[in-house]
């Protein structure tokens, strides 16, 4: 190690959502003392500083503890942003984000000394999850920030499902794959039951070899090696009546997974476009991008394509959600401006603040809920919006598809596109009405519910 600095400084996010470095004194002060005996600290490993200051960690002494714990949560924190930035180098291109875009997520240490009993920032949690004798604290920092649950289902809106190939096909059963081969894919019997074969194949080799070493306490899921390919080629070779090399067999295993991750990506209401964790620098393009929109032989063209789709989602979504409210707004005001301000006030205090239909009733003045919900029409605010959206996307992907794709193929593609941008904007809406029905004591903004707030403030700012 030559930075023992990332002991008693701390990545943090501040206020207007940018990085900054913050010097903590106190941690500084600890770790020189602790530390005091040693010529050169600088020589010293990640694993024996931290092996000293866990043992402080879990002393009795509570002004050791919590000092230690400090040193600890600083180095946890640049462990965090290291996670970020990967991400965002591996996958932000084509999903359109930055680190900027994560780190609010994971980064909410504010800095102080915490007990157990305040308010436990991310880093706290990774801490106290850690388990010393079963891997180092940046491996654990690595796993868990990708575990994150809110962070996760960003990156699933841009199309990033942070599970291995292998993962996904060691918790695969022959029958879930059997529905998902049939139902979403629509692959013939005879595909279906080579591909059952491929994974029972890859589950008694690779599988129980994996639960074995999990005993052994060994990391994540890696590449099936050589000798397991062999072995799953023999075992499928036998099932089937084949002669599969090993090189259609790792080609066939990866597709397979595709396969699944697009299925649980479509079910988790993630975005059009997919990439495995596994291909970071490689392209997999879920059933809109590998419908001939590019050409497979070219990784740029397909890169560049996904890269454009995500800004236009989002532009056509505001587009669609100014167009309709701006509609409805006309439309109440010809009779009753006062109504109109009303409407735009109850929709943000429903998308924006969370509030009830009787709480916003009593801040507009109405007598009744009922008044509220009838003021807003929400079923047929999201239908309208869904129209409107799917008018302008159905336009911009087949435009961006006429760069990428010949003249002959268009026709066929865009049957393809109609339905999976339907799809698309379906989960969109099902996600807002999901939204709309829950407890409000449980309000959580939806994607549809952020672009419209933003929207709403945005008209706000210019009047």
């Amino acid at each position: 190690m030559s930075n023992p600095s990332i002991y008693w400084t701390l990545v943090k996010i501040n206020v207007a959502g940018n990085r900054q470095i913050q010097s903590v004194a106190a941690a500084q002060t600890f770790f020189n003392q602790v530390f005091a005996d040693l010529i050169d600290v600088n020589n010293l490993s990640n694993g024996v500083i931290q092996s000293r200051l866990f043992n402080l960690y879990r002393d009795t002494n509570t002004d050791k503890s919590l000092n230690a714990q400090r040193c600890l949560l600083c180095f946890i924190s640049w462990e965090i942003e290291r996670v970020c930035l990967n991400l965002a180098k591996q996958f932000g291109a084509m999903g359109g984000f930055t680190s900027r875009d994560l780190l609010p997520y994971v980064l909410d240490d504010d800095g102080k000394l915490q007990s157990t009993t305040d308010y436990q920032c991310y880093s706290l949690q990774i801490l106290q999850s850690f388990d010393v004798g079963q891997s180092s604290l940046g491996s654990w920092t690595n796993r868990r920030v990708k575990q994150h649950p809110a962070l996760n289902k960003f990156l699933l809106e841009c199309g990033v499902y942070l599970l291995s190939d292998w993962a996904i096909l060691n918790d695969t059963q022959p029958k879930q794959l059997e529905r998902i081969l049939s139902q979403f894919h629509s692959l013939t019997e005879v595909e279906i039951q080579q591909s059952k074969w491929l994974l029972t194949s890859y589950h008694a080799v690779y599988r129980v070899q994996r639960l074995q070493q999990r005993k052994a306490k060994t990391s994540k899921c890696q590449p099936p090696t050589i000798e397991q390919l062999q072995q799953i080629g023999d075992k499928l070779n036998s099932l089937s009546g084949g002669n599969t090399g090993l090189k259609d067999i790792m080609t066939s295993l990866q597709q397979l997974a595709q396969a699944v991750r697009e299925y649980r990506i479509h079910i988790r209401g993630g975005s059009l476009p997919t990439t495995s964790i596994d291909t970071a620098e490689g392209i997999n393009y879920n059933s809109l991008a590998s419908n001939n929109v590019v050409d497979d032989d070219s990784e740029n063209q397909t890169g560049e394509f996904l890269k454009l789709y995500r800004p236009q989602f989002l532009e056509c979504l505001d587009n669609a959600l100014a167009t309709v409210t701006q509609t409805r707004v006309s439309k109440i005001q010809r009779k009753d401006a006062v109504k109109a301000n009303n409407f735009l006030t109850a929709l943000k205090f429903f998308h924006c603040q969370g509030l009830s239909m009787g709480e916003i009733a009593k801040r507009i003045e109405m007598k009744a809920q009922f008044q509220v919900t009838r003021l807003l029409k929400l079923k047929e605010f999201r239908a309208d919006v869904t129209h409107e959206l799917l008018l302008m996307l159905k336009s911009r992907v087949l435009e961006l598809a006429r760069n990428y794709s010949s003249v002959e193929s268009l026709q066929v593609l865009e049957s393809q596109i109609n339905t999976a941008l339907t799809e698309q904007v379906s989960s969109l809406i099902a996600e807002a009405e999901a939204e709309a029905s829950s407890s409000r004591s449980d309000f959580h903004k939806s994607r549809f519910a952020k672009r419209l707030c933003e929207y709403l403030d945005s008209e706000n700012s210019e009047q």
